[in-house]
């Protein structure tokens, strides 16, 4: 039959193939494993025997790891194993490993795959005689109840939708049983050109008219701000005002000056006596009292001393 040479006639890519692999392998994992550390355990938190002065060994609490019934030291705790693997990485490895098993002749086309009731002894008969005699992948269109159930006594083999495709039950199976609905699905989902966007088709005219348009904008801009500094009105007397006033407070007060004396003034000012207000520095000292000068004391004499 005729297929899709993007999803089933490519060169496989051996790189992203196997980190796809080993992304679901870790996806797969449960990370369920858990340990009780000395703060889970129950028992008390007391010091068993005092620090010092025992001739002992120092002990902390019952729930110390040495201890029988204490927590475990560095034990296994609950994690993710989890990886994250791009879109554009997870089609190429589906698409690698789909061309792979074709190239190898491991993958069987057949028309359809039904059944009226479960029938585990019918289905191996299929698989004899398509030539699967190991383990086998059963890729249907849908999900259907009776090949699940026919399937689900026999050792190495499985069945999933053509939507659930992975990497890991391609590669852990040797041989891939589709359906013809099957194989068109797959088409319709891991093609490339379901991947590419369509591009909007630009007309070059309409890429010529954009920088005319723009370029006439812009000479009417110019000439409306031409015209609108032609006919600005004159500036107004209360703004004229404003700036005039700064300048008449930025002139400093005259200050009120003290007329000078004539030589006639200082004559009359030197015959007038003087009030004695203060007496001279020399008459003020011989007033006051000349107190005796502290007497100094002798050091006491020592014992050590004559």
């Amino acid at each position: 039959m005729e297929v899709d040479e993007s999803v089933f006639g490519i060169e496989p890519n051996m790189s992203v193939l196997h980190q796809a692999f080993v992304t679901g392998r870790n996806n797969q994992r449960a990370g369920t494993a858990q340990t009780k550390t000395r703060g889970m355990v129950q028992g008390s938190t007391k010091k068993v025997r005092r620090q010092k002065y025992t001739g002992r060994s120092r002990q902390g609490s019952n729930r110390a790891p040495h201890r029988v019934g204490g927590g475990v030291a560095f034990g296994p705790v609950q994690r993710s194993y989890a990886q994250a693997l791009p879109k554009k990485m997870r089609r190429l490895a589906i698409r690698s490993a789909l061309s792979g098993k074709a190239a190898d002749g491991q993958l069987v086309v057949i028309d359809e795959l039904t059944f009226d009731a479960p029938k585990t002894k019918q289905l191996m008969g299929i698989l004899r005689a398509v030539g699967i005699e190991r383990s086998a992948l059963v890729v249907t269109a849908h999900t259907d109840r009776a090949i699940l159930a026919s399937l689900r006594n026999l050792p190495k083999t499985k069945t999933l939708p053509a939507a659930y495709l992975n990497v890991v039950d391609m590669m852990n199976h040797q041989s891939i049983l589709m359906t013809e609905e099957a194989v068109r699905i797959a088409e319709q989902l891991w093609a490339v050109k379901t991947l590419e966007k369509p591009k909007a088709a630009v007309k070059p005219a309409a890429k010529k008219a954009a920088p005319a348009k723009a370029k006439a904008a812009a000479v009417e801009a110019v000439a409306d701000a031409e015209a609108a500094v032609e006919v600005a009105p004159a500036p107004k007397p209360k703004r004229a005002a404003a700036k005039a006033k700064p300048e008449a407070k930025a002139a400093p007060k005259a200050k009120a000056t003290k007329p000078k004396a004539t030589p006639k003034a200082k004559a009359d000012a030197d015959a007038t006596p003087a009030r004695a207000t203060r007496k001279p520095k020399a008459e003020a000292s011989a007033d006051v009292e000349k107190k005796p000068a502290p007497r100094k004391r002798a050091p006491k004499k020592t014992d050590g001393e004559g």
